[in-house]
């Protein structure tokens, strides 16, 4: 079983937090429904200029995992609703 793990550190154009929130809500929805990956914002929860989210699949093959976390990349950088500011991917076996 691998476990790969996709760390997303997001610039969002808000001044509140209520904004951010609702566009990193839209990012979290749309990313959850195209791909059924587990997803949360994991850190910079009250800074209304960033967001980090936490992307999670599971799969016996890694390089489809490495496939499919590349493809979230694309999907949630051509949404527009924030830029990627940095990325970390990490792959566990167990």
């Amino acid at each position: 079983m691998v476990v790969g793990v996709l760390e997303v550190t997001l610039a969002v154009s808000a001044f509140t937090l209520k904004e951010k929130r609702s566009v990193v809500r839209r990012v979290i929805a749309r990313t959850k429904t195209a791909f059924n990956v587990a997803v949360a914002e994991v850190d910079e929860l009250d800074n209304p200029g960033g967001a980090v989210l936490g992307i999670v699949s599971v799969s016996n093959d890694k390089r489809y995992l490495e496939g499919q976390l590349q493809r979230i990349e694309t999907f949630i950088d051509e949404l527009e609703l924030a830029e990627i500011v940095d990325i970390h991917r990490e792959f566990d076996t167990y």
